[in-house]
């Protein structure tokens, strides 16, 4: 069996008037994130991390935000057609560790339904899918809540 590491970041930019889309679900906030599509940096970065852990590119690579088919496209789906790559090339993922930059809202209420719907899209369990929040103390963009970053780590085998 042969293992395999990818590391992927994401940043949006926080609108008001857009939904708040984190880790495959809503979660109720006065700004959402902006994008082409429904702009879910958590799950955008875990996709990253795993095209890149399986040597398969980028997920702008695979789903450009110059075309319309992406437009406002549920980010779930996205995940799933990720795993569906991988598959194609006999890997599957053995674990996902991912943290998330963000002033508001406090999200660790939510962190269990995100990990059941980013762990039932994956077929893992739900203990294999770490997510952590963290704050930048009211430093940088993410401090000025003008945007929201996210970064994952990923394990694949073969």
């Amino acid at each position: 069996m042969s293992y395999r590491v990818g590391i992927g970041v994401d940043f949006h930019k926080l609108v008001e008037g857009r939904k708040f889309y984190l880790g495959g679900i809503e979660i109720p906030h006065y700004k959402g994130a902006l994008g082409h599509s429904d702009a879910d940096v958590l799950l955008h970065a875990i996709c990253d991390a795993i095209l890149g852990a399986a040597g398969l590119g980028d997920i702008g690579q695979h789903f450009p935000d110059t075309d319309a088919a992406f437009k406002n496209i549920d980010s779930k789906i996205i995940l799933q057609k990720t795993i569906d790559l991988i598959k194609n090339e006999k890997y599957s993922v053995e674990n996902i560790d991912s943290t998330v930059c963000l002033e508001t809202p406090k999200i660790k209420i939510y962190i269990d339904r995100m990990q059941t719907a980013i762990a039932d899209i994956i077929g893992i369990n739900k203990k294999d899918v770490s997510i952590k929040a963290t704050t930048t103390e009211k430093l940088g963009f993410v401090g000025r809540e003008e945007g929201i970053m996210a970064y994952a780590t990923v394990l694949l085998s073969k």
